[in-house]
């Protein structure tokens, strides 16, 4: 008897490819590879952060099937060629995915080389949600957060319920402010139309700011949308504001208020900010709870959360739904096992990867207030 089931298990492990064995075993290895300097905005750390605490607890209560979740932080100092050396050392250690890897440069460079192709990865909630990064996208590229189109539409369809009918888009010469621009466009051109877009491109430097705010305050525009990398939106602001913008201006997820009123101080007060996942301060979902309490178990010393914060713990959820599904635990098995999963709920916020790479569409609006808090 014993003969025959050591001659079964021989049999099954002989049908296995090995690289399925060995994530089988062990420690299940992720990795974040992000801009940890360089990008002078706290995004990728908040998300580092929120990835740990959603780790924690997940390893707290068993892990994933019994193994624990091993979370690589690596530096790519945000550059496509330090994102790439950055891969090749995360790749020795066989991760299951990358997750939240952020930087609309770094990560169309990334579908243009085709590096997808060739490497063993899935990629799990890229940051940004520009259109040029979803359409077409990639079979191993997977969003959690809405897109830029979708944070864009939300953003006009608010400026028509104000009676707001005309906006100024500041964005900037990068794939996430052209692709901006594009969705803006179509979004004040659906429904009728009736909401006039006047443009203005910068490049990152100051005076290029400073010309494209002229150029938008010169207009005279009801309202105004800035739509770029987090410094340069920042600045941007700061500078609309300086140009004697006082109309309501909007802007997408990746500035959060506190790093925004850095830059532009007093002027901050009453910019409009996309949101793509719950109210990380809100108690009102089990969602939010959960959140709160592994932020504060992780990160004891921390007072306030941030909307990346939340994002990070997220990422860390959905990974977690569907890794324990996946059969085999492999970077393809984990692909797999998005798609099939169906919707999720976490606990007010939904997932679903069935009909697209896109989990969520949730997007509302919190503007900011004199304390650099949003109020939604």
């Amino acid at each position: 008897m014993l003969r025959r089931h050591l001659l079964q298990a021989a049999a099954l492990a002989g049908s296995l490819p090995l690289p399925a064995l060995a994530q089988e075993s062990g420690d299940i290895v992720v990795a974040q590879i992000g801009p940890f300097t360089v990008l002078p905005a706290p995004d990728p750390k908040e998300l580092n952060e929120g990835l740990v605490a959603g780790f924690e607890e997940i390893n707290a209560r068993g892990g994933i099937n019994g193994r624990k979740v091993q979370l690589l932080k690596l530096d790519d100092a945000y550059s496509f060629d330090g994102f790439k050396a950055r891969l090749d050392e995360a790749m020795a250690r066989k991760p299951v995915a990358l997750l939240a890897p952020l930087g609309s440069a770094t990560l169309k460079a990334l579908l243009d080389s085709k590096l997808l192709d060739s490497t063993d990865i899935t990629i799990l909630n890229a940051v940004p949600g520009a259109g040029v990064l979803r359409d077409p996208g990639h079979p191993k590229f997977f969003h959690i957060r809405a897109g830029d189109a979708q944070q864009i539409q939300k953003i006009v369809s608010h400026a028509r319920a104000l009676s707001i009918k005309s906006m100024g888009v500041l964005f900037q010469d990068l794939p996430i402010g052209s692709s901006g621009l594009a969705s803006a466009k179509a979004a004040a051109s659906a429904d009728g139309g009736g909401l006039q877009i006047v443009e203005a491109k910068a490049g990152t430097d100051a005076a290029s700011i400073a010309q494209a705010a002229k150029a938008i305050a010169t207009a005279a525009p009801q309202s105004a949308l800035v739509v770029g990398a987090p410094k340069f939106v920042g600045e941007s602001i700061a500078a609309l504001r300086a140009a004697g913008v006082s109309q309501m201006i909007f802007t997408l997820s990746y500035l959060p208020p506190s790093a925004l009123q850095k830059f532009a101080g007093q002027g901050a007060r009453g910019v409009g900010i996309a949101q793509t996942y719950p109210n990380p301060a809100g108690v009102t979902l089990p969602l939010q709870r959960a959140f709160r309490t592994a932020m504060q178990t992780t990160h004891p010393a921390m007072t306030t959360h941030t909307g990346f914060h939340m994002e990070g713990y997220v990422t860390a959820r959905v990974f977690f739904e569907a890794a324990r599904r996946a059969r085999p635990l492999t970077p393809g098995g984990l692909a797999e096992a998005l798609r099939r999963m169906g919707e999720v709920d976490l606990g007010g916020f939904r997932v679903n990867f069935a009909k697209s790479n896109v989990g969520s569409s949730w997007v509302d609006i919190g503007v900011v207030n004199a304390d650099a808090r949003l109020v939604y």
